[in-house]
């Protein structure tokens, strides 16, 4: 089996899939085996969701390097092909036979592989950021309010002191967030994820979290000292 091949498989796709599958596959793969979803007691099923997350993000990260690359058998490639939108990459040489060479590629990618930007402060009021993966980007005192973030994968993102008045959260990934004191006054969090998120002194009021029987957010582990709740009572 050629090896991109594998690491498709490994995330439930098709050799050939588009990078957008890519992207997805791994973020359902992402929210179902991450280890802070598994009970604490359970070790051996942590040390497999470990392993599990590893193997995912590997196959993603090699796969974004190689967008849009022909496996050999199903038709002629003419080099490696570029997505600077989403990878980043540039290549001039199409690639060679010989391990020598293909390590060589190898490290162009990891060398080029850009670096998570710091947006402290940012400007994204209104911005359409659906099922992009800001995880562990730091946005603290970003405006985002009117945000479209939803099927985010946002897993240890810092929205510490960030303005989402109003985002669409829906779906959203935010395992481990830091969310102290950000204001989510009216924001939309129906079907999202905050296990293990800080949301220490953040206004929540007016945010969907549910119906009035039923809740549709998971907040497992979640921090919520000092939080100003949907219908304005402070939790203790």
């Amino acid at each position: 089996m050629n090896e991109l091949d594998k690491y498709y498989r490994e995330l439930g796709l098709e050799p050939g899939a588009s990078l957008e599958e890519v992207n997805q596959a791994y973020k359902d793969l992402a929210f179902i085996w991450h280890p802070d979803r598994i009970p604490k007691d359970n070790a051996r099923l942590v040390s497999k969701a470990q392993d599990k997350l590893k193997q995912i993000n590997e196959a993603r990260d090699r796969l974004r390097s190689n967008p849009g690359k022909a496996h050999s058998s199903d038709r002629p490639s003419s080099g490696y092909q570029t997505n600077k939108s989403s990878a980043g990459y540039t290549y001039s040489n199409p690639p060679h036979s010989g391990d020598r060479t293909h390590a060589h590629a190898q490290g162009q990618r990891r060398s080029h592989k850009p670096h998570n930007p710091d947006l402290t402060g940012a400007d994204l009021r209104g911005q359409d950021l659906r099922e992009k993966d800001l995880s562990g980007r730091n946005l603290s005192h970003a405006n985002l309010s009117q945000a479209d973030l939803s099927d985010g994968f946002l897993h240890k993102i810092n929205l510490s002191g960030a303005n989402l008045q109003g985002a669409n959260l829906f779906r959203a990934n935010l395992l481990q967030a830091n969310l102290t004191y950000a204001n989510l006054q009216n924001v939309n969090l129906i079907g999202a994820d905050l296990s293990g998120a800080d949301l220490t002194g953040a206004d929540l009021r007016g945010a969907k979290i549910g119906t009035k029987d039923r809740l549709f957010v998971k907040l497992i582990g979640t921090k919520l000292t000092g939080a100003i709740m949907p219908d304005g009572r402070i939790h203790e």
